[in-house]
């Protein structure tokens, strides 16, 4: 008889077992997939000034076209990559040069870059390029705790049997260097 209540306190401590781990596993899926809403919503946010800011750098120099088809070729390219962090991941990457490219357009335009209209919009990218820089690092750490549970025991049991999927992280792609910027004249020598 006592085997039986040994037994049976057994059985409910490994049903309690699954239950949090359970429970824990839906908690940081949760904040996984909250954490990647954040991206795309600032990805968006991006993509969404990106017209404004070549329509502001055309008025002064119609005739870089070629860097305007890049830069709204990296664009579409970066709204349809989904909701793969990958995907997602390479084509920011593709945006970031775009739009360097069209940063180092305007250098050459001191009345654009005297525009009220093109700083302001230079301000909206940089403080949306802080925001998908934090919420990258939210996104990644959320997914390292993640996959993290689903790789330790005893979550690694039964996780893949409830229909967890290990994350993958959004990673920065390319050069991640800050470049340096200078309104001084060069000096040949």
């Amino acid at each position: 008889m006592i085997w039986l209540w040994v037994l049976i306190g057994i059985v409910v401590v490994l049903l309690v077992v699954v239950w949090f781990g359970y429970n824990k596993l839906v908690r940081l899926r949760n904040e996984a997939n909250a954490g990647w809403g954040n991206i795309e919503v600032q990805l968006e946010r991006r993509a969404d000034l990106i017209p404004n800011l070549v329509e502001a750098v055309k008025g002064y120099a119609a005739h870089e076209r070629g860097v305007f088809d890049e830069v709204t070729k990296a664009r579409t390219a970066l709204q349809q990559a989904g909701s793969n962090p990958a995907a997602a991941a390479a084509a920011d990457a593709g945006v970031t040069a775009a739009l360097g490219r069209l940063f180092a357009v305007a250098e050459a335009y001191p009345d654009l870059k005297a525009s009220q209209n093109f700083l302001s919009l230079q301000d909206d990218l940089a403080d949306t390029e802080d925001k998908i820089s934090a919420a990258r690092r939210y996104y990644n750490a959320t997914v390292m705790a993640y996959n993290t549970d689903m790789q330790s025991f005893p979550w690694l049991v039964f996780a893949k049997t409830f229909g967890f999927r290990e994350r993958e992280f959004f990673a920065a792609e390319g050069d991640t260097d800050v470049p340096q910027v200078s309104f001084a004249p060069s000096s040949a020598t």
